[in-house]
């Protein structure tokens, strides 16, 4: 859940690899991350499981089912507060995230909450997790869509996964790519092709750096992609926006929300 863009940049559409992803993405949340968790925090929750800005929670989804007693794990966990809710519910959460800065905002956490996340930094691509150690992968608005080499991030996860395991995330609702990312009525107008998967791109002016970068699967992407990495998918959520909800967050809003969905969360089980 991105929703900043900062000065002196130009947007391009154009490939981009795992590692110019990778080196883009962290170093954008650490500079983001203190106005995110400003801006954010009190709607998230120090121990708090929010799925998307519609404000749906865990404790009303349900997706991830009884957590007392398993191992979960937390893939793009940010300041931990989902895997905070975890660990208050008797699961055993851990955190990962590629921002050193978002991992402060955890510790800080922890130390505020008096519940402790432990959490470790590195990339999705790349779990520093033995096989079979968790019972239930998780990803809320995570790590996933920022990631090129997204199928070796999927087998990743089935491969830290017990046999039966659950792997939950949520993500911008595909059908979003059409549009402009635009709160408002503009961002009701289809502009480009749910087809096109060319990534976005924000490049630096001064330095010609790749800045931030986000990656489009349409939903038959997603599909095939947990399938191939032996997922079974039991459900696929599109949660509607509240009727008294006014909050805009990015390009999220009451005016899109009611109209369109933004937010899919995926939910799938791994072959026994």
């Amino acid at each position: 859940m991105d929703d900043h863009l900062p000065q002196s940049v130009r947007v391009e559409r154009r490939s981009v690899s795992e590692e110019e992803s990778r080196l883009a993405n962290g170093p954008d949340w650490d500079r983001y991350a203190d106005e995110y968790q400003a801006t954010h925090g009190a709607f998230l929750g120090d121990a708090g499981f929010v799925w998307g800005p519609e404000g749906h929670t865990e404790d009303e989804l349900r997706i991830l089912g009884d957590v007392e007693g398993r191992d979960v794990l937390e893939v793009g966990s940010g300041a931990g507060q989902c895997s905070r809710w975890v660990r208050a519910r008797g699961g055993r959460g851990f955190g990962l995230d590629l921002s050193h800065r978002q991992l402060q905002h955890s510790l800080r956490l922890d130390e505020e909450t008096g519940v402790a996340v432990p959490s470790v930094r590195g990339t999705a691509t790349d779990l520093p997790f033995a096989p079979q150690s968790f019972d239930i992968v998780f990803c809320s608005f995570g790590a996933l869509q920022f990631i090129s080499d997204i199928e070796h991030a999927v087998s990743e996860v089935a491969r830290v996964l017990r046999p039966g395991g659950r792997f939950a995330f949520s993500i911008t609702h595909p059908t979003r790519w059409m549009f402009p990312d635009d709160p408002d009525e503009a961002g009701l107008t289809a502009t480009q092709s749910y087809w096109d998967r060319t990534p976005y791109v924000e490049v630096d002016d001064a330095s010609g750096v790749v800045a931030y970068v986000e990656h489009h699967r349409t939903l038959g992407d997603w599909v095939r992609l947990l399938a191939g990495s032996g997922f079974v998918l039991a459900d696929l959520v599109e949660p509607e926006w509240p009727q008294d909800h006014d909050r805009v967050w990015g390009g999220w809003s009451r005016t899109r929300g009611l109209l369109t969905p933004g937010t899919a969360i995926f939910v799938a089980h791994l072959r026994d």
